[in-house]
């Protein structure tokens, strides 16, 4: 016979998978988060500077304040203060620091609740009702994960996988690199996923900051950028 337990987290990891999946409709694989620009000035040009420009970002940088935000958010639906949430998606949404930034997270945000929306329903999708201020991914991503029970030890780690997944791709898109190499990326990236996600668990709005000076200016000077494959 089977646990019902069981039977519920099974399906609560599918949805995860698919929330987070490249076949997800959000757009993601039409930003680079500057990396763009970084490839053409030359900061990114091998398997080795992908990956060191990535680490950089996930621990120091932008996506370091992701995975709090997650967290945050998280906790949030777990702990019952489902009131907090819209304060901090706004506190989130208001922590973009381009203007192009701000056009990536506005419209995956908005497509990933709409889909939500859609496909599947939930209450706690009714805080996120402002059309004027969209969640970031990870706030929105964190509460669904809470509602849905899935362990953050093991939501977290995954949506921030897919977030570093998401940027080899385009790595291996503009270097070029290859597919293998694109895996070696991602794997040796493994273990710095693994412990931001252990850090955030412990952190809060208060730990929120970041030192990636290079992702943002990146993300500045890819607006003008002559040519593009990427909207960031």
């Amino acid at each position: 016979m089977t646990d019902p337990d069981f039977g519920h987290t099974a399906l609560a990891f599918l949805r995860l998978q698919s929330w987070l999946s490249p076949s997800f409709p959000n757009g993601a694989y039409s930003y680079s988060h500057g990396l763009e620009w970084a490839v053409e000035a030359g900061y990114v040009f091998d398997r080795k500077s992908l990956i060191e420009w990535l680490e950089a970002d996930l621990c120091y940088g932008y996506g370091r304040n992701e995975a709090i935000f997650f967290s945050e958010a998280y906790r949030c639906v777990a702990d019952d203060a489902e009131d907090r949430l819209r304060q901090l998606a706004e506190l989130a949404a208001a922590s973009r620091g381009t203007s192009e930034f701000l056009l990536e997270s506005a419209q995956q945000s908005s497509a990933c609740l709409a889909t939500h929306r859609n496909v599947w329903p939930d209450r706690i999708l009714d805080v996120f009702s402002n059309p004027n201020c969209p969640p970031v991914p990870a706030v929105l991503l964190g509460a669904r994960a809470a509602r849905e029970r899935i362990a953050v030890d093991i939501a977290l780690p995954a949506f921030l996988h897919s977030y570093v997944a998401n940027l080899v791709s385009a790595g291996v898109r503009l270097v070029p690199l290859g597919q293998t190499d694109g895996q070696f990326a991602i794997a040796a990236l493994e273990r710095a996923i693994l412990s931001r996600s252990e850090i955030a668990g412990r952190e809060t709005v208060s730990d929120l900051g970041s030192a990636g000076v290079m992702v943002e200016l990146a993300s500045i000077a890819h607006e003008l950028q002559y040519t593009r494959l990427f909207r960031s």
